[in-house]
């Protein structure tokens, strides 16, 4: 094919970009659930293969081979579904993501990206490369458009999808009329201007991704609210929140047989900035599977005190009775959903299966995991740096098992890292950044990292939330506020089940629950407390108290030499945030941390300066602002403001080279202004004659012989060239004719 000249390298740069907005998507999702090599390569062998095919593929054949590798990438995706038959999952998920479902809540989104993505991508580019860029616009665009529909195409990365294809379209008319670039300026005036409006109102619907590239993160931060909205309402996505608040008031009593967590959901796909629930819910049908081991029932009767939309439950619920029964819903980890909300008032019950086992059995359950919770549970994205993992084996380097594991990373993050709801939002990765660059954080961070953690060690962990049990009003009745919503970590033991951790710190969380509270009571509130509530806690009689349903109390255990037991209770001397970690029978001591002394890891963050916060640009935002950037220099040539802003420098500034060039730029300058003044210099003029004409003062003579001697005779001293620079600096400042 005939050589790309600089009009159809731009048409193409436009495919480029809309290729580059959806295929980043593409690439979040296979970096979050796999190794994304294989998608670079199979991407580059797909945009190979379309330009070499561009040549001598007819259209037809060329739709037909995008339709066949579709079709073989969908028949791939279907075998890999555990689920039959095949094509329902098929169909289900297809409507719910064409209606707001995210693609990283498909269990096994990279073989459904590594089996879509190549057919959209080929006959996108082939087009391009054929010349027929509405053609190739409207394949990608469809792309991106249902990446939209889903929710996992950001502002930004639409914005630049949007972009793109304008830029394909309208320049690729220009090639096809044989116009120069020239023609495309007021193109990039106008793209300038719809990306600054945007950035001001965003004209691009956005999905509910929950992600950090949005076009507000121009604007960097946390979305606010309270913990409990950020943790409890989150739904299927769980975005990392920068700063956050409690909220005090009474949400729900619980009648339970024993004290509990009140889960309400849990997260098995980290992706680095946030957490996704993969799979579907089904309708509730009369009975959950109990855990795999031993367990003992506990029911609990739920009372809504204000409006909710969710079932807390202690885990594992098996059965749940009353009017919401027919509105529940299960999701594929177990967990309760509601259709609709709990009215105040209402009330359900729940009988859930709590696993027994004690801390000796948790560190002999071995190791022998399920394949589908090994392939679930311990999956990072790829992008999670090494340091982590390195970071975790040298902690947990004498413990034996995956419980003493667990224990030893609970233990050191609960005393190497503070509590705190007033951080800023992560930049990066929330686990890392957290490890090695922040001193506090609340309950998220805490889960997020420890889980992140664990599973850098193949043991299958996961994120739950929910609410701690609440104020005991009673031997067998909690109420719980807003402010008890709390994220925990889920580890699993073969033959047990998931077992509960918790790594945040409980004294300083409770501490800062309790002064929320002491306000709201002070300013009179009347949503925060209940007829029982507000005096002195339910004191427990010797007898009344449940025993324990985790192990919360063992002794240390003596085992052989060289082998290390983790009991529940290890204390950190001095109080301090660093430092050795200590119990009975071990020490764990704490490599240093990256992150500065005296909690200042984060002083500053807030309000940074800058367009995008203090934090570095993603790659679609610097990209939108290197179009503003064109669009603005191109507004300002087309105004002539560049032109003036030059000549304005040029006619006031005379740097010093040779005397000779310095006498004929300064004459030049002095012919400049006096045009200006008075009328410019006629063809058929001397330069004599010229200001013999308009009256020009002895000044401008004198400058008009030091060019003249410069140009004729070739020779001028230092001494008169600064003179006839001198000169024309007056003269430039004298406002007179």
């Amino acid at each position: 094919m005939e050589g790309v000249d600089p009009v159809r390298a731009v048409a193409l740069g436009g495919i480029g970009l809309l290729i580059a907005a959806y295929g980043s998507v593409f690439y979040h999702f296979i970096d979050v659930t796999g190794e994304p090599l294989a998608f670079l390569v199979l991407g580059a062998a797909t945009l190979g293969a379309a330009t070499l095919l561009a040549r001598s593929l007819r259209l037809r054949w060329a739709a037909v081979v995008a339709v066949g590798l579709l079709v073989i990438g969908l028949g791939l995706y279907i075998v890999s579904l555990p689920r039959q038959p095949p094509l329902v999952p098929l169909i289900t998920d297809a409507v719910a993501l064409m209606t707001g479902r995210s693609l990283l809540q498909v269990t096994n989104v990279d073989l459904w990206v590594l089996g879509v993505a190549p057919g959209p991508l080929f006959l996108t580019w082939y087009l391009a490369v054929r010349r027929r860029y509405v053609g190739g616009v409207a394949a990608g665009g469809a792309t991106l458009g249902f990446l939209v529909l889903t929710g996992d195409a950001s502002n930004v990365t639409t914005l630049v999808g949007v972009v793109g294809g304008i830029v394909a379209v309208a320049v690729g008319d220009m090639d096809r009329r044989g116009d120069s670039l020239r023609a495309a300026e007021p193109l990039a005036v106008l793209l300038a201007a719809l990306i600054v409006l945007s950035a001001v109102a965003p004209v691009v619907p956005a999905g509910p991704s929950r992600t950090a590239d949005t076009w507000s993160s121009f604007q960097t931060g946390g979305p606010g609210g309270s913990v409990e909205a950020n943790l409890v309402e989150a739904d299927s996505q769980l975005g990392i929140a920068g700063n956050l608040s409690l909220s005090p008031e009474v949400r729900f009593r619980v009648e339970s047989d024993a004290e509990s967590y009140w889960k309400v959901g849990s997260y098995d796909r980290y992706t680095g900035d946030g957490w996704i629930r993969t799979g579907s819910s089904y309708s509730y049908s009369g009975r959950i599977q109990g855990p795999p081991g031993q367990s003992r029932a506990v029911g609990q009767t739920v009372t809504a005190i204000d409006e909710i939309s969710v079932l807390p439950a202690a885990w594992k619920p098996v059965d749940i009775d009353g009017s919401v029964s027919d509105r529940a819903r299960v999701t594929d980890l177990d967990g309760l959903e509601l259709d609709g909300s709990l009215a105040r008032g209402e009330r359900y019950s729940v009988t859930s299966r709590v696993p027994v086992a004690s801390a000796r059995d948790l560190r002999s359950a071995g190791t022998d995991y399920p394949s589908a919770v090994a392939e679930r549970f311990t999956r990072l994205p790829s992008s999670t740096p090494d340091r982590v993992a390195e970071r975790t084996a040298r902690i947990t380097a004498r413990a034996d098992s995956p419980y003493a594991t667990a224990r030893v990373v609970e233990r050191w993050l609960e005393n190497n890292k503070n509590y705190s709801l007033d951080v800023e939002r992560p930049r990066g990765n929330t686990a890392d950044e957290f490890l090695f660059e922040r001193n506090a954080g609340y309950c998220t961070y805490f889960a997020t990292t420890m889980v992140t953690m664990l599973r850098t060690q193949d043991i299958p962990a996961r994120m739950a939330v929910g609410y701690t049990p609440g104020e005991r009003v009673a031997e067998d009745e909690w109420v719980v506020r807003g402010y008890d919503a709390h994220a925990w970590v889920e580890v699993y033991f073969p033959d047990v089940g998931w077992v509960r951790f918790d790594p945040t710190p409980a004294g300083p969380r409770e501490a800062a629950e309790q002064g929320e509270l002491a306000d709201a009571r002070a300013n009179n509130r009347t949503d925060i407390d209940t007829n029982d509530t507000g005096s002195a806690e339910w004191t427990p009689t010797p007898t009344a108290t449940p025993a324990p349903l985790t192990p919360r109390a063992e002794q240390p255990v003596q085992d052989a030499p060289g082998r290390v037991t983790v009991p529940d209770r290890i204390t950190r001397p001095g109080g301090g945030p660093t430092g050795n970690v200590t119990a009975a029978n071990v020490t764990i001591t704490s490599p240093p941390t990256n992150a500065p002394s005296g909690g200042d890891a984060d002083e500053g963050d807030d309000g940074a300066a800058g367009p995008f916060g203090g934090r570095p640009p993603t790659r679609a935002e610097a990209t939108l602002a290197t179009i503003v950037l064109v669009g603005a220099v191109v507004a300002l040539r087309r105004t002539g403001v560049t032109g003036r802003l030059y000549r304005a420098v040029w006619l006031r500034y005379q740097p010093t080279k040779d005397p000779e060039t310095d006498a004929e730029r300064a004459f030049d300058r002095l012919e400049y202004v006096l045009a200006e003044r008075h009328r410019p210099r006629r063809p058929e003029e001397t330069p004599r004659q010229y200001l013999a004409s308009i009256g020009a003062d002895e000044r401008a003579a004198q400058v008009a012989a030091v060019r003249e001697r410069a140009k004729y005779a070739g020779r001028v001293t230092r001494e008169e060239a600064d003179e006839a620079v001198d000169l024309v600096d007056d003269i430039v400042g004298w406002r007179g004719a």
